[in-house]
C-alpha cells in the first residue's frame, strides 16, 4: 500500500511537472515568434545587419516566448518579475533618453556647422513622419497612436520607443520592433529608392569640400542647438537635452572621461537592456494582432516616404543653387535618423557611378540633422496630442 501511495504521489508530481513545461503550454504563436526571433539574428550574424540591435532583439524574442505557466512571476508582463523590471526603462521612457546621451558623444556633427542649409534635408525626410501618421488616422487608428506609428519614418529606435511609451502603450512591443527592423533594412530599402528617383547626371554630382569648422564653434553648436530647439519644442527635452549634452561632453575638450563613458559602457548596456526588454516585450498573444500587420505595413510606408521626400527636396533645392554649390541628391536619403548607415548607403551608392566621388562627409551633415529633427517631430507630437 505505501509503495502504490508513493507511486501515485510521483505520478502527480510529475503530472504537476508536466504542467509547468514549455512543452504544455506552447502554442502556434510562440512557435511563430521563436522562428521569428531566429530569423533575427541569422540576418545580424550572416548579413550583419544591424547586430547590435537584431540579436538583442532576437534573443529577446526567444526569451518572451518561452511559453509559461500563468503566475510564476516571470514573464516580462507581470508586475514584479525581473524581466518587468528592466522592461520599466522601455515602459516609462528611460532608456531612450540614455541612448541619446550616447549619441551625442559620439557624434560629429562638423558636416552640419560647416554647411548649414543641409539642416533643410534632415527636415524634410521627416515628412515620412507626418504622412505615416496620416496614414494610420485613414486606417483606422487613434490620433494619440497614429502619432506613435508616424514616428517610425524617422529610423529612429530610441525616439520611437519614447514617443510611443507615452502615447501607445499597447502598440509599444510592435512600434519598436518595427522602428529597428526598418533601421536595419535601411541598406536594402533605400538604393532602389535613390537611383529610381535620381538621373545619371545628377548621381554624378561632385559636393565643394566641407570648410574646417573650429573648436569654438564646436563647443558652441550644442549650447546653441539645444536652447534653439528647447525653446521651439520643450516636449522634446528629455532627447534633445541628452543629445546636446553628450555632444557638449565631447567637444568640451575637459570632460574626456565623461564622453568616453556615454558613448562606449553606457549606451551599450542600455542598448542590450532595450534590445533585450523590446524583444521580451513580443509575447505571442501581444504582438500576433492584426494591429501589428498595419504599422509593420505602415512602418515601411513612413520609411519609403522619407527616404523619397528627401531625395526630392534636394533635386527641388538644386534649382535654386548655383551650378558650384549644387547637392548631389543622393544624399537625401541621409536625411532620416539612421545614423551613420544611412550616410553610408549614400556613399556607397555614390561610388557605384563615380568612384572618386567620396559623399560620406557630406551625408553626415543631413543624417544628424535627421537625428535632431526625429526628436523635434516627437517633442511637435507628443505636445500636441496630450
Amino acid at each position: 500500500m505505501e509503495n502504490k501511495g508513493i507511486l501515485s504521489l510521483l505520478t502527480e508530481n510529475l503530472q504537476v511537472f508536466l504542467q509547468y513545461t514549455g512543452f504544455a503550454n506552447a502554442t502556434l504563436g510562440h512557435i511563430v515568434m521563436i522562428l521569428l526571433g531566429l530569423l533575427f539574428i541569422y540576418l545580424a550574424i550572416k548579413k550583419d545587419w544591424e547586430p547590435l540591435l537584431l540579436i538583442p532583439i532576437g534573443f529577446g524574442m526567444l526569451v518572451g516566448n518561452i511559453p509559461l505557466f500563468e503566475g510564476l512571476q516571470i514573464g516580462v508582463y507581470e508586475e514584479g518579475s525581473v524581466l518587468n523590471i528592466l522592461y520599466h526603462g522601455v515602459q516609462k521612457g528611460w532608456y531612450p533618453p540614455l541612448i541619446f546621451l550616447g549619441i551625442g558623444a559620439m557624434t560629429d556633427f562638423s558636416s552640419l556647422i560647416s554647411n548649414p542649409k543641409l539642416l533643410l534635408i534632415g527636415a524634410a525626410a521627416q515628412f515620412g513622419i507626418f504622412g505615416a501618421y496620416a496614414i494610420a488616422l485613414l486606417v483606422g487608428f487613434g490620433p494619440t497612436e497614429a502619432g506613435a506609428i508616424g514616428i517610425i519614418g524617422g529610423a529612429d529606435g530610441p525616439t520611437a520607443i519614447f514617443l510611443a511609451s507615452r502615447l501607445a502603450p499597447d502598440l509599444l512591443g510592435a512600434i519598436a520592433v518595427s522602428a529597428y527592423s526598418y533601421m536595419a533594412l535601411v541598406p536594402v530599402i533605400q538604393p532602389p529608392i535613390m537611383r529610381l528617383l535620381t538621373t545619371n547626371k545628377e548621381r554624378l554630382i561632385k559636393m565643394k569640400a566641407t570648410r574646417a569648422v573650429s573648436q569654438t564653434e564646436k563647443k558652441l553648436f550644442p549650447i546653441i542647438g539645444f536652447l534653439l530647439t528647447a525653446f521651439i519644442v520643450p516636449t522634446g527635452i528629455p532627447l534633445l537635452g541628452m543629445l546636446f549634452f553628450g555632444n557638449l561632453l565631447k567637444e568640451s575638450g575637459v570632460t574626456r572621461r565623461l564622453a568616453e563613458t556615454a558613448r562606449g559602457p553606457l549606451i551599450d548596456v542600455v542598448t542590450i537592456l532595450i534590445g533585450l526588454t523590446v524583444g521580451c516585450s513580443t509575447q505571442a498573444d501581444k504582438f500576433l494582432q492584426l494591429t501589428s500587420i498595419y504599422i509593420f505595413i505602415i512602418g515601411a510606408g513612413s520609411f519609403i516616404i522619407a527616404t523619397t521626400t528627401g531625395v526630392l527636396f534636394v533635386k527641388l533645392f538644386n534649382t535654386v543653387l548655383k551650378d558650384d554649390n549644387k547637392i548631389n541628391p543622393l544624399i537625401g536619403n541621409s536625411g532620416v535618423s539612421a545614423v551613420p548607415d544611412a550616410a553610408r548607403v549614400s556613399h556607397t551608392i555614390g561610388l557605384e557611378y563615380d568612384n572618386k566621388n567620396f559623399l560620406l562627409m557630406h551625408a553626415m551633415g543631413p543624417n544628424v540633422a535627421g537625428v535632431i529633427g526625429s526628436a523635434v517631430a516627437a517633442g511637435i507630437l507628443l505636445g500636441f496630442l496630450t
